[in-house]
Order: structure tokens, then C-alpha cells, then sequence
């Protein structure tokens, strides 16, 4: 069995990363703009069968939208974290 080698990531994202929730400093995610893309995981998730299928009803990309939905959440929590 051979083991995989981690990708290095580029300096700049690793600063970035490093970064990202220091007081007074504006979210990691705010800076880097609309070229950063995070990894993805895959993850089993038990979703209500309404709210799933709200998401549904907007066509191919729902999880996607999900995965915005929660970013929105997790951003604003921080922004209130910060005050």
C-alpha cells in the first residue's frame, strides 16, 4: 500500500488561513474574494425531508445551495462573535 502525499498549498492560502479569526481583522473569507475555493468533504447529513426538498425544488445544485445557506450562517455568527 503506498501513501498519498498531501498537495502543498500555495504560500498565499496558508497565510490566509493562518490568519482567519483574529480579533479586529476582517474574516479570511471576506479577503481572499471570489477566487478562493475551499476543499470539499463528504459528509453523511440528516436533513429534515421539508427543508430537503425545498432545496430540491430548485434543480441540480441544491447542494450547493445548502452548502451557501450555512456559509451565510457560519459568517454571521462570526461577524456577531466579533462585536
Amino acid at each position: 500500500m503506498t501513501k498519498r502525499k498531501k498537495a502543498r498549498k500555495p504560500g498565499r492560502i496558508r497565510r490566509l488561513r493562518a490568519s482567519a479569526g483574529k480579533a479586529g481583522e476582517p474574516d479570511a473569507m471576506e479577503r481572499v474574494g471570489s477566487w478562493y475555493k475551499p476543499m470539499k468533504r463528504p459528509v453523511t447529513l440528516r436533513l429534515d425531508a421539508d427543508v430537503l426538498a425545498w432545496f430540491k425544488k430548485g434543480g441540480r445544485g441544491y447542494q450547493t445551495r445548502i452548502n451557501r445557506a450555512l456559509r451565510g450562517v457560519m459568517t454571521q455568527e462570526r461577524r456577531s462573535a466579533r462585536e
